[in-house]
């Protein structure tokens, strides 16, 4: 590293993730999901991204990312889903983004903490 170049931390870079999703249109993604997940500790210290309406979540900040963490997403009928790419599993369809967001951090990995700066294959 040059004795110019600045390290950003990985911390940092979530924390940029985060506003920019945070102040995304509601055409992206409904702004109610990403609101509830951020006021959530656990989930802020997490890679955030968006595709298609839904929230992701990730424990490391470059790809390949983790797929092991919930996706919150929000049904046509109203309520959410969330779903857990990893397996495929449909952990809940709550009436409410606050009991989505709720079970998201109840199915965390375990020993689930800040994004690393590094991959899937980092863990």
């Amino acid at each position: 590293m040059k004795s110019d170049e600045v390290l950003v931390q990985p911390a940092e870079i979530v924390a940029a993730e985060w506003k920019t999703i945070l102040d995304f249109e509601d055409d992206l993604i409904h702004s109610a999901m990403p609101r509830a997940a951020y006021a959530h500790p656990r989930l802020r210290e997490l890679f955030p991204r968006v595709s298609h309406g839904a929230l992701y979540f990730s424990r490391c900040i470059h790809y390949p990312r983790t797929k092991d963490v919930g996706t919150l997403l929000r049904r046509a009928g109203g309520g959410f889903m969330v779903h857990r790419q990893s397996d495929g599993a449909i952990l809940g369809e709550p009436d409410t983004v606050k009991e989505a967001v709720a079970l998201i951090v109840a199915n965390l990995p375990e020993g689930c903490g800040p994004a690393i700066d590094g991959s899937v294959h980092d863990l």
